[in-house]
């Protein structure tokens, strides 16, 4: 499969649209926005990722021209739906760059919902078709914003609960409490790449080393942006067998008498392990080290299951009381919850804790497929719209209002209802507003130019991200106000 030739990189109904638009079509002009769905909020970030991979410098040349003009008689069995004149026309004219221009917000900025967080449109009156079939690939945008966006969410319940329950100088764990452990869940490398490079805008936990050099070679970042610890598995504590789970404990903190070291602990009986081995035959050795045990259960009601497990650790290590007046263990001790994790969740055992006077320090945090696979378009309903046209010179908005049947049988307006007109995204405080670009023609457009005909602009490096998200970071978690107006 050749995904380097942008030619093959859309839906293949898309090849027909040169013919379909209306005769005299001379400019398209669309938007990408998410139209609500699981969070109110969206962190915008990847696209960057998509210009440079696929879409700057020279993207249409004879060879590749030929090589999609013979897939695409196969794909529709007759020579008069692909026009090689088309791309013959960008090659000559264009030298092979694509006469586009798109804005987008910055890379790292939290808006609401129904914002319009990108727009597209063809520079090259001759090259309307353009504009949306390049919407097939520029909306895969959609999934590093949402893993960016759970992640921020999970990121608030987090701060929520640290605030409420953690003592004042545990706060700066707040990011290694999340945990990436989603590589082996992930649909493929670039996915583990992309949803594990969106996490650390929220995070720094990870064992998707992989994300690391995508945000090296993306967006200029130090190669060790997520940090992991040693750790074991169940092939490492079964090893031995049942009879043999001690010996293999011993020797895991032997191995690392220093440091953080992680322990998988629900091999066969994950109360025997806490009360009997670690909390009984090895504690001496726990609490004389130069370092954390972080004990991970890895099955049964996460609930329930953490707050066995934290009565059996208090019993045996004991506690203080924090300045918040919340149970501490020893930090010589942590546990690691990394099974049947969701926002839903997350929220159940922060809650769970903090009734039963548990203070959120004692725990981290390990997502897997539900971090980086179990997310899809429809989870923040994205859609990329046409808004504007020009046809024989004459500009026209273009809108969806579609109907549909409410549950009494009435016809009510659908969410799908898209916006109209040439757009901006504009900043009044820490809200953001979609709105015409005619309603507020002095007032600054959050939308920058990242492309014009196969260049990039604004080019945003990992540490610009970083600032851009900094302030929301440290902010309480209802600090961010957003608009769905428009």
């Amino acid at each position: 499969m050749n995904s380097s030739n942008l030619l093959l990189l859309a839906d293949a109904y898309k090849y027909s649209h040169h013919r379909l638009y209306a005769p005299g079509t001379e400019k398209i002009y669309s938007y990408l926005e998410s139209r609500g769905g699981a969070f109110e909020q969206t962190v915008f970030f990847g696209l960057q990722y998509l210009l440079k991979e696929y879409l700057s410098g020279v993207v249409v040349t004879k060879e590749k021209i030929d090589e999609a003009e013979a897939t695409m008689k196969e794909v529709f069995g007759r020579d008069d739906v692909f026009d090689r004149s088309r791309f013959d026309y960008i090659l000559k004219r264009h030298h092979g760059r694509l006469p586009v221009r798109i804005k987008a917000v910055w890379e790292g900025t939290v808006t609401g919902t129904h914002q319009a967080l990108m727009t597209i449109e063809n520079t090259d009156p001759n090259c309307y078709w353009l504009t949306n079939f390049l919407e097939t690939l520029l909306m895969q945008v959609w999934y590093p914003v949402t893993v960016a966006s759970q992640s921020y969410e999970i990121r608030k319940i987090v701060k929520h609960y640290y605030d409420e329950t953690a003592a004042t100088e545990a706060l700066d764990g707040i990011d290694f409490v999340l945990n990436d452990f989603g590589f082996r869940g992930a649909s493929s490398v670039e996915s583990a790449s992309i949803g594990g490079a969106a996490h650390l805008l929220s995070f720094r936990g990870s064992d998707t080393v992989i994300a690391n050099q995508w945000l090296r070679k993306y967006y200029n970042a130090p190669v060790a942006v997520g940090r992991s610890v040693p750790a074991t598995e169940h092939s490492v504590c079964t090893l031995l067998g049942e009879e043999g789970e001690l010996e293999v404990f011993r020797h895991v903190l032997e191995s690392y008498p220093e440091g953080i070291v992680s322990c998988v602990s629900d091999s066969f009986n994950i109360f025997r392990a806490c009360r009997e081995y670690w909390g009984t035959e090895l504690k001496e050795l726990i609490l004389s080290r130069k370092g954390t045990l972080v004990i991970r259960p890895d099955s049964g009601d996460p609930v329930f299951t953490l707050l066995r497990v934290f009565d059996i650790l208090f019993e045996k290590f004991g506690y203080t009381i924090n300045d918040k007046g919340y149970k501490v263990l020893p930090p010589q001790v942590r546990v690691l919850q990394g099974d049947g994790l969701n926002l839903s969740t997350i929220r159940l055992i922060y809650g769970a804790l903090t009734v039963n006077g548990i203070s959120a320090e004692n725990l981290v945090l390990g997502m897997g497929g539900a971090l980086l696979q179990k997310v899809d378009r429809d989870t923040l309903k994205f859609a990329l719209k046409c808004s504007y046209a020009e046809i024989n010179g004459r500009g026209v908005d273009v809108q969806k209002n579609p109907v549909e049947l409410d549950h009494h049988g009435q016809l009510v307006h659908s969410f799908k209802a898209s916006k109209s007109g040439r757009l901006k995204l504009i900043q009044n405080g820490n809200e953001y507003l979609t709105v015409r670009e005619e309603e507020a023609p002095e007032t600054e457009d959050q939308l920058q130019l990242v492309f014009e005909n196969g260049e990039l602009f604004n080019e945003t490096s990992w540490e610009d991200v970083q600032e851009q998200m900094k302030g929301l970071r440290e902010a309480e978690p209802e600090t961010a106000v957003v608009s769905n107006k428009y």
